[in-house]
């Protein structure tokens, strides 16, 4: 049997040329590109890549209409069940997801679903998109708190279903951790506010720096006439190690870090009033996309030495391979197996080291990773002027503390149902890293696609099945 042939690679940006920039760096596919690569798919008959998509998009199906030029259907395919294409084709780890289903991969090179679903949703930018239809007015009032990709998914599904649907931000613009974490080289920002204009399209209302739970309770939307409220507001509370130094000046979050860069434009200061000490020797903690993230940032903010400090091997990395690359091309430095234990400071107050130990793998631990184990006397000092914690994110606890019947974990996470997404509270659903923590935008999608299903049987029982 011949050999089938692999997959048609991305064009990305020089990598000598995008440091000096926040240039998109995966070009997308052109038309002849995205042809030849659909063309790879078998069309299976019992298709397991759409097993592996959280929101269950039909991969072959729109697969198919691409191979047949038929550009408008595939497009319309894929927003049947993702009201977010050009927002998943740049940002979800498919590898991790549809593509480890494609029957390709176990010979060769899975076909690149993500690339075709990114190269189907530039094209609709360029050439319009098809009317909605929208089921009739249902005369019934859901609000959602939080425009991030949960936020954004229940909102779209429900409005398709007929809903009043009303989203309050508490950021001045909607988007969520799309508009604020991640940057403009991965996901640009005319990108993510296309997305939001077919969501608002959809008849939705976005109302910006609402606050809930301090500008207005979730009780006061329920005075208001709401019948049902999701709550998709993220895991915006950063993580610390809690070691000496990390209260120094030049010591960030990498939730502030991405925020001044992304949502506030610091890499365009004085034009926007965000400055920002992006530093000459910056270190970041953490192995994740967002630690790619924020170390590409400081690279292009003109860092002359960017370091990922990882406390486990390559191998437990959780980022996506993709990113890893991206940043080896861009010259960032990788330190694994080493652990920061302390910040120091000179004498005004600002970072000017990170003394760290060095690690070694032990047993597997609860996430299946081996288990890092410090090495005594094996210290060591880095000379930095920039540390950027990494290390991941928490729900923000605001909600499940004033809200009367809001349970939460003691991490932070709200209690739910998995199947539903009902939380503890009577008509209050809520997905996403609210309930998981920090994880995936797919997966958060998926989560606001299931509460959007489930709020609409509660509301055609008549609000009787809780």
């Amino acid at each position: 049997m011949s050999k089938r042939p692999g997959r048609v690679p991305m064009p990305v940006a020089d990598p000598r040329e995008r440091i000096k920039n926040f240039d998109q760096v995966a070009l997308g596919y052109t038309e002849e590109m995205a042809l030849t690569e659909a063309s790879r798919c078998l069309n299976c008959k019992n298709p397991q890549c759409v097993t592996g998509c959280p929101v269950a998009v039909n991969i072959p199906a729109f697969i198919s209409l691409l191979k047949e030029k038929k550009f408008r259907e595939a497009i319309d395919k894929i927003k049947e069940t993702n009201s977010l294409p050009a927002v998943c084709g740049r940002v979800c780890p498919q590898e991790r997801q549809c593509e480890e289903k494609c029957i390709l991969g176990r010979r060769g090179e899975p076909v690149a679903i993500g690339r075709l679903e990114r190269f189907l949703a530039d094209w609709e930018a360029k050439n319009g998109r098809s009317p909605v239809k929208k089921a009739p007015p249902k005369g019934k009032k859901v609000a959602v708190v939080g425009s991030g990709p949960a936020g954004l998914t229940c909102a779209a599904d429900l409005a398709k279903l007929g809903y009043d649907v009303t989203i309050f931000e508490s950021l001045h613009a909607p988007g969520g951790v799309l508009i604020y974490g991640i940057p403009e080289f991965r996901l640009p920002k005319a990108v993510v506010k296309r997305e939001v204009e077919y969501v608002k399209g959809l008849g939705v209302d976005i109302q910006t720096n609402v606050v809930v739970g301090r500008s207005i309770t979730i009780d006061d939307l329920f005075d208001r006439g709401f019948q049902a409220v999701f709550i998709g507001t993220g895991a915006g509370l950063p993580m610390f190690m809690h070691i000496p130094g990390e209260n120094l000046n030049g010591v960030y979050s990498a939730n502030e870090w991405l925020t001044r860069i992304n949502l506030m434009k610091a890499y365009k200061f004085p034009e926007y009033d965000t400055p920002i000490k992006a530093g000459k020797r910056v270190a970041v903690v953490g192995a994740g996309n967002v630690a790619m993230d924020a170390v590409r940032c400081a690279v292009r903010l003109g860092a002359e030495k960017a370091m990922i400090l990882y406390r486990r091997g390559r191998e437990e990395m959780p980022a996506r391979a993709e990113e890893v690359e991206n940043a080896e091309q861009e010259g960032v430095e990788f330190h694994f197996l080493t652990n920061p234990v302390r910040i120091i400071g000179d004498d005004k107050g600002w970072v000017k080291a990170v003394e760290c130990i060095r690690m070694e793998l032990g047993e597997p631990d609860k996430s299946g990773r081996r288990r890092p184990i410090p090495v005594k006397g094996s210290e060591f000092t880095i000379d930095v002027d920039t540390v950027i914690m990494a290390l991941g994110t928490t729900p923000n606890p605001i909600l499940s503390r004033i809200t009367p019947g809001l349970k939460a974990h003691d991490w932070g996470g709200l209690i739910t149902d998995e199947a539903t997404g009902r939380t503890t509270r009577r008509a209050v659903w809520a997905g996403g890293d609210a309930v998981t923590g920090s994880a995936t935008v797919i997966l958060a999608m998926g989560a606001g696609r299931t509460a959007a299903q489930d709020i609409h049987r509660y509301l055609e029982s008549g609000s009787k099945d809780w």
